[in-house]
Order: C-alpha cells, then structure tokens, then sequence
C-alpha cells in the first residue's frame, strides 16, 4: 500500500482517499499535513466505519468517547493508543465546562448542545484544539534529531467567516515549526471576532485582512493550494474543514450529546432516534453528525438550517447546487454573497458539501452491481466532473433522482432570514431568558419547524455554535429594549472586556492569490530566520 500506510495495520477506515479520484490508500498522517489533495479533492476514509459497540460508550467522559471514536479512524501504527489519548487530553482540558460541551434543555422535547466553551467561545475550538495538538504531535516526530534547514517547517493557511481563525490561532500559536496564516475579509466579521485574531502577539501568528468575502479568502487559500510554487517553497497545512481531522473531532459531540439527552430525558432511551439542527455554512459541522449516522448513531433526521445565503437549503429542494442565487426578502436574485447577522455562515460554495456528493455518488455507482472499486472510481469522476462545471459556469446538477432522494433520507433543511433571527432571540429571551447568538437562532429556527413536521413527541437537538458576546450588534439590536437587559453584565465575559483595548497585528492584502503568496512567502522566510537563530 502506498504513501505510508501498510495493509496488514490499517482497516480501510484508516486509509484515505481524494474525493476527485486523483489518490487512494492516503496514511493519516499524509492526510493531515496536507489538508487538500494534489487534483484538488477533499480526503475521506476509504469507508465509515460500523461503530458496533457504539451503546457500550453510554458512560464515558468525553475524552474516553473521543479516544474510541478516533480510534477507528487512526492506526495504532500511526498514533499509538497512549499518545493518542495524549493528544486527546490535552486538547479538551482547555475547555471551561468539564464536561467539553453540555446539553441545555430549551423546552419540551428541545435541547440546545453548547458547543463554546473552547478558548475561543466557538464550535470550532472541539476540532482544532486537536488538530493543533496533531499539527504539533507529527512535526515533533519529523524533526527528531535535526537541526536548522533539515527541519520540516508547516506553513498553515487557512480562511475565515469569523470563527475558524480564532480557533485555529489558539490551537497553533507559540507552536515550534509551524507559521500561521489567517485570511479574513475585510470588515466582515464581527469586532470581537476581529479582536481575538488581531490581538494575537506571537511570533508565529500572521492575519491577513483580504478586500472581499470569505468565499474570496476562501478561493485564495484553494488556489495557493494547488499551486505549484507555493507547494515547492512552503509546507503547505489546512485548518479549515477540508482538513478531514476537523470533520473527524466533531464527530464524537454527536455521540456524546446523544447519551447526553438520555440521562437528562426520563422519555428518551438509548436506542431511540433523534434530530439533530444545525446551523451551517461549509457543511463541516452536519457532515460530521453525517458520519456518525453512518455509524449507527440512530439519527432519524440532519436538518441542514441555512440564513439566506442559502445555496445548501436550494440543492435540497431542487437537486441543483447553484452559487448564484442567495435571495433578497423580495426574492430577486443576488449575484453575491449577502452579508447576514450571522456572517459565520456567508458562504456561497460550502466546501464540504462535496464529500458529502462523493458518497452519494458512491452509493449511485453500487446499484451497478460491480465491485467497491468501480464504484469509488466512477464516484470521483462524477464528482470530478461536477465540480468543473461548478468553477464553469456557477453550478450543477440536477442531480439524478435517486442521487437526491438518497440524500434526503438523511437531510432535511431550513433558510432563516435575518428578521427570523432576530425574533428567535427575543422570543427565547423572554422565555427562558436565555440568550441565543444568531447562528444557534438560526437553528433554534429551524429545529422549531422541524418540530412542527416531525412533531412534539420527537426529540431534537440543536447546534449552539458560538457565544452570544462574539455578535454583540444583532444581541443589543434583539433585546436592547427588554426589561432589564444589560449586555456587558449578562453576556460579555471579562477576557473579551480586555481584548478591545489591546494592541493588533494585521495586514492588509489586496484580493489576489499570488499577492497573498509573496506575502506569505516573504513573513515565512522571517519566521524561518528568527526561529534558527
């Protein structure tokens, strides 16, 4: 087996493949530092794996859940077992509640899984505490014994809608080896978001502000990529969720929030299906409840909840994925990507989504009846070939029926305009007085309309992914005039006090991928020189 990764210790959940069909039997290890595949494709397992002892996990804490899960993904001939719980502890003991990401009763059958209680107050901080501690763990590895030019620098870039570059910023700074780069647009993320990245003073941390959106810094961080100079001079690592890693840490909240709902509800039982909502603009955090449903995690229904750049929600209405077309209220067509009240979800193309294709086509190829590996090479050529005509001419599909309704067996989905949020906000506050940021909104939103299809009997759980003080704009405007309301002393905690009158580090970089590479270039030969001396 090529690249690392030998036969006799690997299952074929712990090989790797690229989604466009350019790469097979892919280690772990070769998965993680390079993040995106040479022909463009995103990695996945060569299958999911049945987690059939899935009920006997019941009881573990969130560390032991995570080391069981990544277990089946990760050979011991990679990461042996106590290095791997290593990784695993040290990564969740940053977190501020014990139990990493608790679950909240809304009301009746709704819960509401908190998922900021990381270092940065966002979902993100559950994959990339980890990934920063693989990030560390293999290049440790690489540079044992050697000095100076010998040593394997990793250069990461990654883009952000807001919450990914504070994540990835606490994972990876102060970290030997490893140059940092953060892409945000421009006046687009909210101030305190802002603030976390700039305020940043190590070393090895660089944020770039880009003219443009996300889906700009986005297509910059692709291109750099796939480009044949910046991969001869720099190590080139992702943190954004096309780094199969992220989709993978996320996949254990999933079990962990269903065991959950079954020690707080005396009416669900282990064994019983839930749904899950969850507000999402790169398809990384529904693919990873994606995954553990293939498991056998019993997840009766994924309800994707989109704001109103709503390219995911329009697929699964139509079988056709169109960047195109986010709405206005008046239902006219805009030509960009509209800046929302929840801007972590500003996203036109959702990189995820492909994976997510690849399966679908995969499932498409086997009703052919040949064997596994036409199934996965005719699944990377159709995905191969939609996604040319995406970069073409905007989009694709419709998707053939069967492609689609499969799909559907697993997904539902829901658009919430920024009117929606704001109401989600002020009506939870008054009755619960809990304060919801605009993304969970989304998907308190959404999950109350599933309930309204699924009905009262059926148990959801909802997505929280960020803290309410990280958008302190659409909170005050939603409940500024309530009674008793005070921002400052019922949602902003202390440490973001003090992030706004610290100093900032950032620079500006016009909206072009080959300026961003010589700036990258150039900060990484400063890094390199400072780290020798």
């Amino acid at each position: 087996m090529a690249n690392g990764a030998p036969e006799k210790t690997h299952t074929e959940s712990q090989v790797y493949l690229s989604t466009r069909g350019g790469d097979y039997d892919l280690s772990f290890e070769t998965v993680v530092l390079k993040g995106l595949a040479a022909d463009g494709g995103l990695f996945l397992p060569h299958q999911i794996p049945a987690a059939e002892n899935w009920r006997n996990w019941k009881d573990l804490s969130y560390a032991e859940l995570a080391f069981e899960i990544l277990s089946l993904y990760i050979s011991r001939s990679e990461i042996p077992a106590d290095d791997l719980k290593a990784i695993i502890d040290r990564s969740y003991s940053t977190f501020r509640s014990e139990e990493v990401a608790p679950l909240v009763h809304l009301k009746d059958n709704l819960y509401l899984l908190e998922l900021f209680h990381g270092p940065s107050y966002s979902f993100k901080d559950c994959a990339l505490q980890f990934l920063g501690n693989l990030f560390e763990y293999f290049l440790v590895r690489k540079n044992q014994g050697k000095q100076g030019k010998d040593r394997h620098h990793l250069t990461v870039v990654g883009a952000t809608s807001g919450d990914t570059g504070s994540a990835a910023i606490y994972g990876l700074k102060g970290k030997q080896d490893v140059s940092v780069f953060i892409l945000h647009p421009k006046g687009r993320i909210s101030p305190i978001q802002e603030a976390q990245m700039t305020t940043c003073q190590d070393a090895n941390v660089h944020n770039l502000a880009i003219g443009g959106t996300f889906d700009d810094c986005q297509d910059i961080v692709k291109a750099l990529f796939s480009d044949p100079d910046a991969n001869e001079t720099l190590q080139l690592g992702a943190v954004n969720s096309i780094n199969f890693s992220r989709i993978l840490a996320q996949i254990v909240y999933y079990f962990h929030s269903y065991f959950s709902l079954a020690k707080k509800s005396s009416s669900f039982q282990v064994g019983d299906k839930v749904r899950f909502v969850t507000p999402t603009g790169n398809f990384g955090n529904i693919l990873a409840g994606y995954f553990a449903k293939q498991m056998g995690l019993p997840v009766a229904k994924l309800v994707v909840a989109t704001n109103e750049n709503d390219i995911l929600h329009r697929f699964w209405m139509t079988g056709r994925y169109e960047k195109s077309s986010a709405q206005d209220e008046n239902g006219s067509k805009a030509e960009n990507c509209k800046e929302t009240m929840s801007p972590a979800m500003d996203i036109l193309v959702s990189s995820n989504f492909e994976r997510l294709m690849w399966f679908l086509a995969r499932d498409f190829a086997a009703t052919v009846g040949m064997d596994e590996e036409f199934n996965r090479k005719q699944a990377g050529q159709e995905v191969s070939a939609w996604y040319k005509a995406l970069k073409t001419t905007g989009g694709f599909g419709p998707v053939h029926d069967e492609i689609l309704e499969n799909g559907r067996k697993a997904f539902e989905s829901e658009r919430v305009s920024d009117a929606e949020t704001v109401e989600t906000i002020k009506k939870w506050y008054k009755s619960t007085k809990y304060v919801l940021d605009p993304h969970s909104a989304v998907g308190v939103t959404a999950s109350e309309r599933s309930i309204a299809r699924a009905g009262p009997q059926t148990h959801h759980i909802s997505l929280s992914t960020a803290h309410p003080a990280k958008f302190s704009g659409v909170v005050t405007q939603a409940l500024g005039e309530e009674p008793g309301f005070n921002f400052e002393e019922q949602v902003l905690p202390d440490e973001f006090k003090a992030l706004l009158t610290q100093e900032r580090r950032v620079t500006l970089v016009d909206n072009s991928w080959e300026k961003v590479r010589e700036v990258v270039k150039s900060q990484v030969e400063e890094d390199l020189k400072a780290e020798s001396s």
